[in-house]
């Protein structure tokens, strides 16, 4: 089967009705689970930025909550996890302030709940990677944000 442009959709979008364009999306939310979701923060989420991310910090309080402790494989994969969830909010918001937002909360989750990231290097890249993610999405946003930011990135 052949996969048309982006652009080529576009056109063709234009060219139908109310109600077809209804039943593709609907039919389109069907297929896959992050379809729905992204269809869902578009329709109820993307209009309140604000509560959008109080929501999403709530979300990655509870996936840190629920770490296994035991070993440092279970808290490997559960970070992973914490962050797979973190990179989808991310992806769907597709603004570079949430982006910072949400990392920073996920680093300063992993500061504060004391994970030892000196001692397990799979935990130190985690963080690191992130850490020098926020640094490079601080930089592409404009002067006044990442005055806002800088505080918060210095902590980490």
């Amino acid at each position: 089967m052949e996969t048309f442009p982006l652009s080529d959709i576009k056109k063709e979008l234009q060219n139908l009705q109310p109600k077809q364009l209804q039943e593709l999306l609907l039919r389109l939310a069907k297929f896959k689970k992050e379809n729905k979701e992204l269809l869902s923060y578009l329709l109820f989420d993307a209009a309140d930025e604000t509560l959008f991310l109080e929501n999403c910090r709530k979300d990655i309080d509870n996936q840190f909550i629920q770490i296994n402790r035991s070993s440092h494989l279970y808290v490997k994969k559960s970070l992973r996890k914490a962050l797979k969830i973190t990179n989808q909010y991310i992806k769907f918001a597709g603004s570079p302030k949430v982006e910072i937002e949400l990392l920073l909360h996920f680093c300063n989750q992993m500061k504060d709940l004391g994970f030892n990231r000196r001692s397990h290097p799979v935990i130190r890249n985690i963080y690191q990677r992130n850490v020098l993610r926020i640094e490079k999405v601080l930089k592409s946003l404009h002067e006044d944000l990442q005055f806002d930011y800088q505080e918060a990135f210095e902590n980490l």
